[in-house]
């Protein structure tokens, strides 16, 4: 006997479908570079570059309402590895924290049973990458550890919250989004809950806002567009709770900060975006939709350096992008020059037909390139777009007021070289030129290009339609189809269409559109062809439309099976094929069955009235086959030799003959021979009738009486000597037919639905389903192997059943998914590493941590041996070749385009380092090498300049960057001084034109006098009317400012004054005064001492001296570094913003950054901001050397001695020892390639 095998290797998964209303908010882009989508219950996993599902995660048993993966902002090694975490909530207050790898559930958390809100992993710190900050309702937020399931605090508020939002660049700022309006927090500390309740403001409606406008003089066009919606919306945050009749609470769609600027927040309105500034609490920006526009639903922020942006999606599914022309100044008239925040429309992708069932739910935006998005639609659709740069002048209106786009000069943060390779649509930085300096309109260079931007739809899953499904597996794999055997499912649908599903990648084969009414029931006549049938709703008299038709797969050719037979008849209840596909039995409700030649597709029987009611039926798997080709082939042989004359006969082989008789006989005997096929069935009364049927006859076999112990039989299977019945009161009965016995076994589970035999010889597992789940039966010891139950283990019901292999099982749910599962029945969700996909993935976070740090060195340290390859065997790497051909195939999945420019020699250390961290979507990696590219050339090209620059010294002003290569405003004060003194000035422009009270007066007019502009914040205070409490003080004001002499006894008065202020509490206002008489570096140091480290840090930047201002900043990097601040990462991006290299790379080094230290080394030494040869630099000796030792020894832990040897020989004698390790026994250590700087290097260290 042959040994019972597994037919076929599919990986357990889930096909989903229509999205739950709860799963709206369910959706989350990593900086892994995968989405994550929930699915009634199920949580999705998605490869946006290859659009496929890899993934399915179960364990929640409600929908889920959210998902948020972890954050990368961390530094990876063995212990951090780059690994797939993500957070999930469902609608009974459940969190489940995931190993998405491995499918299983890290932790869970339990705290209420209501949905959980909103959810996010606590990133903008350094003292845990577990920390996961939850609100759950009514009114709680908690912080839990997301790596135990432990609840580190919790604090209740008044008032229902919604959402919240953190502001970016403050992690203690925080705003939460309430029923009734914001709550913005200032204390926020993952060691404590907050100690206030917040600041509470409310949010008047757009619409209801009082206009304030200006009375403006006759000749003046009354505003339009985008103007008069901002005139609206003139007074938007207040402290008092406004009239019920002025505002509708609930109109506040989603509240964020602003990513690309500080203390600027989005509000979205179902017809505005509105931008808020914050120290104004006034709207700055609007981007407003036609009366007769379609409203918008949600919007996605970046932070772009090229262009601050909002991705927007609208109840059409349109989704548009927006970029920021930052402060610009519309109408050239001074006196009525009204500053916005103008963000203009630059592309949207096409409507997509909206109806009922098929809505918008959400997008996402990749938070690593910022120029792919992903929309989810009701139906389970996903749209993969991605924003495509196209050169080549705009053919739009001029006058439309549009600022051309240029192509960058840069790729990766440095000039493109001559000859360099490029990816134009790497990310949004490389699609888009730098934003310009309000009011200043370079030329573009020689070599830059004016592009337009287009949204290109570049994947698309469809999910399955709304259930009931009625589905069917094909014919199971055999020795004789093996060569183009396909795992393929057949689904039938509600709307009549047909699905056809290959299960070996989970994807859609073929979508035919069969029936006009819901399909019942489908069977298989051979691997590429099935039966369906449909029914029509029924008549008056209860009769209706049967649809039964023939499908052919590879040609999609459907004709109608039983011909013009079909209108107003009873419905059909069950079809079912024989065997060996040569018949078909139709069983109809209320009328005798029909008996069809499926071959010829004639009616070889239709039963007589008085032919009992049949209830369940099946066909017999013995036949006569086997006997009848044997007496065919017999008779061929004779007939052969007849022909053959008795000269011809000795003359040819008889073996030759026998083979062609063969071939010839296998070609025809299929349609020749008619075998002799049984079925059985049972009527109302549990009677058992046995009928056989050989070609054109059919003939009444033995009857065998009910047994008593059973109810109505509702369904049977048989395979090999074993028949099993099923009742509608929940027994079964097992008959071992060659044994003669029955054996009843009641489950107590109700109606027996339905019953299949497992495929596969000597298989006698059993599937059984039930109204309230599932079971599988071993037919040969007549024991359950496993359970699955509605309530107790799922959800969801069950609606039809199937085995698609052996081993595995496949169910269709009233939830609208379709679940492979093991036989255990437990879980759809699997390792991903161990599955085979259709298209191979990129994303080094499904390698074991070691190989996927081996993966980020191989690729930053090309070239080896002086090649660049992208072929790992050919370094010298220790490892397993399991690990190796998994790293390969990483490599293999990435992009001809990413290939050759990771080969291209003209590619530095510091693009390679960009690029790589973009590729691993290493968000600390690409924060630290954007800063570090940018100030290692802005220091560079002062150094050729000649301009002196002591270490920890910020270039003067003539070494300053350029407009067009500035640091980005989302960086804030990492930015250069002009740059950001420049930013600071428009914007209290700006909120000078937007004050509507004497506090906005106020607020504008101490802003103006921090930066210097006394002259203006004279006539500011001026302003103030005489009824005004503050007049007296006002005017005393503005005559202090405009009288302010140098004099030393006013300046020591002045200054006492502001001592005593500041001492008695007055920090504003002493510090005002400090700026009055130029002593901002005291002011400064006091506003530090008071704890406000992010204020001194702001007013050191706008009006210190480049010395001062460095020592102001250094001094706040050593308080980010203490122990209580803990915020290390922060205080390396100051540090490098003022060209303290040295120190960057000796902290790096202390906080074991070892590959970071090592590469920022070498970066240094090739710019030129650091030299080797520098003997009187002791920092340079002590801690920068055992960098390059330690990098090497970390590289020696991968397995990579190559690599390891490299960075051995540049640490000088203290790699010397290293190197004998490395190549112990193996002749000595090989000649190392060392470029110029490594020579020097090694000889000063030697020395």
């Amino acid at each position: 006997m042959i040994p019972y095998t597994v037919n076929i290797k599919l990986a357990a998964r889930t096909l989903t479908g229509t999205l739950n209303l709860q799963n709206k908010t369910a959706v989350d882009w990593g900086w892994q570079g995968l989405i994550a989508q929930g699915c009634h219950s199920s949580i999705l996993i998605i490869d946006p570059k290859t659009a496929q599902t890899i993934q399915v995660l179960e364990k929640h048993k409600a929908n889920v309402v959210k998902v948020k993966w972890s954050r990368e902002n961390y530094y990876h090694n063995i212990s951090s590895p780059y690994c797939l975490r993500l957070a999930s909530g469902d609608a009974s207050g459940k969190i489940i924290v995931w190993d998405v790898v491995s499918g299983t559930a890290h932790c869970e958390i339990q705290e209420h049973s209501k949905p959980i809100q909103d959810l996010e992993w606590l990133w903008n710190q350094d003292a845990s990458r577990d920390l996961l900050l939850a609100v759950h309702p009514p009114n709680y937020i908690v912080l839990w550890n997301g790596d135990t399931g432990t609840k580190l605090w919790k604090k209740s508020y008044a008032e229902n919250i919604l959402s919240f939002s953190f502001d970016p660049f403050d992690p203690s700022n925080m705003a939460l989004l309430t029923s009734e309006g914001i709550v913005f927090i200032t204390d926020f500390s993952h060691a404590k809950p907050p100690g206030s309740a917040g600041k509470k403001v409310y949010i008047a409606s757009p619409h209801a806002s009082p206009a304030h406008t200006k009375p403006a003089p006759a000749a003046t066009p009354a505003p339009t567009g985008a103007k008069k919606a901002l005139n609206k919306v003139k007074v938007l945050i207040t402290n008092e709770k406004p009239t019920a009749e002025a505002v509708t609470l609930n109109d506040c769609l989603q509240l964020s900060y602003l990513p690309s600027k500080r203390n600027h927040m989005l509000l979205l309105y179902p017809r505005e975006i509105l931008i808020l500034d914050l120290e104004l609490s006034q709207t700055v920006g609007v981007v407003a939709i036609e009366r007769s526009g379609v409203p918008f639903i949600q919007v996605r922020l970046i932070s772009s350096s090229a262009f601050p942006s909002i991705y927007c999606v609208s109840w059409q599914c349109h989704v548009r992008r927006y970029t920021s022309s930052s402060y610009s100044c519309l109408p050239p008239d001074p006196e009525q020059s009204v500053q916005e925040l103008v963000y203009d429309l630059r592309s949207q992708c096409d409507a997509i037909r909206v109806t009922k069932t098929v809505r918008p739910y959400r997008m996402v935006i990749c938070p690593v390139n910022e120029n792919n998005a992903g929309l989810m639609v009701s139906d389970g659709r996903v749209m993969l777009w991605e924003l495509k740069a196209h050169t080549g002048k705009a053919a739009v209106n001029p006058s439309s007021g549009l600022s051309p786009l240029y192509s960058p000069v840069s790729f990766c943060g440095a000039p493109l070289g001559p000859n360099q390779k490029k990816i134009q649509d790497l990310c949004l930085n490389s699609m888009i030129g730098q934003t310009l300096i309000a009011g200043e309109v370079p030329p573009p260079l020689s070599n830059q290009q004016e592009v337009q931007l287009k949204f290109l739809l570049t994947g698309l899953l469809s999910g399955l339609p709304l259930p009931p499904f009625a589905i069917r597996m094909c014919p199971p794999l055999t020795t004789k189809n093996i060569n183009h055997y396909q795992p393929l499912l057949a689904v039938g649908t509600s709307n009549g269409s047909v699905l056809v599903y290959n299960l070996t990648s989970g994807l859609l084969h073929k979508e035919l559109s069969v029936h006009s009414c819901e399909v019942r029931g489908i069977e298989w006549v051979s691997l590429t062809s099935f039966l369906s049938f449909a029914t029509s709703a029924p008549n008056n008299m209860g009769l209706v439309r049967n649809e039964l038709q023939h499908v052919d797969l590879p040609t999609g050719r459907c004709f109608a099976f039983r011909g013009e037979r079909g209108n107003d008849e009873p419905p059909i209840e069950m079809i079912k094929v024989s065997h060996l596909k040569q018949y078909l039995v139709v069983v109809f409700r209320d009328k005798p069955l029909e008996l069809w030649d499926i071959r010829t597709g004639t009616l070889l029987r239709e039963m007589a009235k008085n032919f009992p009611t049949v209830t369940a039926l099946e066909w017999s798997p013995s036949h006569n086959l086997k006997s009848l080709k044997r007496k065919q082939m017999d008779a061929r042989v004779a007939m052969a030799r007849q022909t053959v004359s008795d000269a011809e006969q000795s003359s040819v082989d008889s073996s030759v003959i026998n083979l062609l008789q063969v071939a010839e006989s296998k070609s025809e005997t299929s349609q020749a021979i008619s075998a002799r096929e049984h079925f059985v069935f049972t009527d109302t009364d549990g009677q058992v009738y046995h009928i056989t049927v050989e070609g054109n006859t059919v003939k009444d076999g033995a009857r065998i009486p009910p047994d008593g112990s059973m109810g109505s039989i509702a369904c049977i299977a048989w395979k090999g000597d074993t028949l099993v019945l099923g009742d509608v009161d929940g027994n079964l009965n097992f008959w071992d037919l060659k044994a003669r016995l029955s054996r009843g076994i009641p489950t107590h589970r109700g109606w027996v639905k339905k019953i299949r035999f497992a495929p596969g010889k000597g298989n006698q597992k059993l599937l059984v389903m039930y109204t309230d789940g599932a079971e599988v039966w071993d037919t040969k010891e007549v024991q359950m192997v496993s359970s699955m139950r509605i309530g107790r283990n799922v959800n969801y019901r069950i609606l039809d059943i199937d085995w698609c292999t052996s081993d595995k099982v496949v169910l269709a749910s009233d939830d609208g998914c379709i679940r492979v599962l093991e036989m255990a029945m437990k879980s759809a969700s699997y390792r991903m590493d161990e599955q085979d996909l259709t298209d191979p993935v990129w994303c080094p976070y499904l390698l074991v941590p070691r190989a996927a740090l081996t993966l980020k060195a191989f690729l930053l340290l090309q070239p080896w041996s002086g090649t660049f390859t992208m072929d790992i065997t050919q370094v010298d790497y220790n490892e397993r070749g399991e690990i190796k051909g998994l790293i390969q195939e990483q490599l293999n999945s990435l992009s001809n385009d990413m290939k050759s420019v990771l080969q291209d020699p003209e590619l530095s250390l510091l693009q390679r380092c960009l690029l790589v961290s973009r590729l691993f979507g290493d968000e600390s990696d690409l924060h630290f090498w954007t800063v570090a590219s940018h100030y290692l050339q802005s220091f560079a090209q002062a150094r050729q300049l000649s301009v002196s620059t002591a270490e920890g010294q910020a270039p003067s002003e003539g070494s300053q960057a350029s407009p067009h290569n500035h640091l980005d405003i989302c960086h804030d004060v990492l930015c250069e001084s002009s740059y950001f003194q420049k930013f600071q000035l428009d914007r209290v422009h700006l909120q000078e034109v937007k004050r509507s009270s004497y506090e906005h007066t106020k607020k504008c007019a101490d802003q103006l006098l921090l930066l210097g502009q006394t002259d203006r914040a004279v006539q500011l205070l001026l302003e103030t009317s005489a009824d005004n409490p503050s007049y007296y003080c006002d005017s005393l004001k503005a005559c202090l400012v405009t009288t302010i002499t140098s004099s030393g006894p006013s300046q020591s008065t002045i200054k006492l004054v502001a001592t005593n202020m500041i001492a008695n509490g007055k920090l504003a206002e002493g510090v005002q005064l400090l700026c009055l008489i130029d002593k901002a570096a005291d002011a400064c140091r006091y506003l530090q001492t008071y704890g406000e480290w992010n204020r001194a840090a702001w007013l050191a930047k706008v009006r210190l001296n480049p010395a001062e201002s460095s020592d102001v900043l250094k001094r706040w990097a050593e308080h980010l570094c203490s122990p209580q601040v803990n915020h290390k990462s922060k205080a390396i991006l100051v540090l490098l913003s003022l060209g303290c290299f040295y120190k960057v790379g000796e902290m790096l080094h202390s906080m074991r950054h070892f590959d970071r230290a090592a590469l920022f080394i070498e970066a240094c030494l090739k710019s030129g901001v650091m030299e080797a040869n520098d003997s009187s630099n002791i920092l340079f000796e002590r801690p920068l050397l055992p960098a390059f030792l330690d990098y090497a020894r970390l590289l020696r832990s991968l397995g990579l001695r190559e690599g390891a040897a490299l960075w051995a020989s540049r640490a000088g004698s203290a790699g010397e020892q290293l190197m004998e390790e490395l190549f112990q026994g193996e002749g000595g250590a090989p000649e190392v390639i060392l470029g110029e700087e490594e020579v020097e290097l090694g000889q000063e260290s030697t020395e």
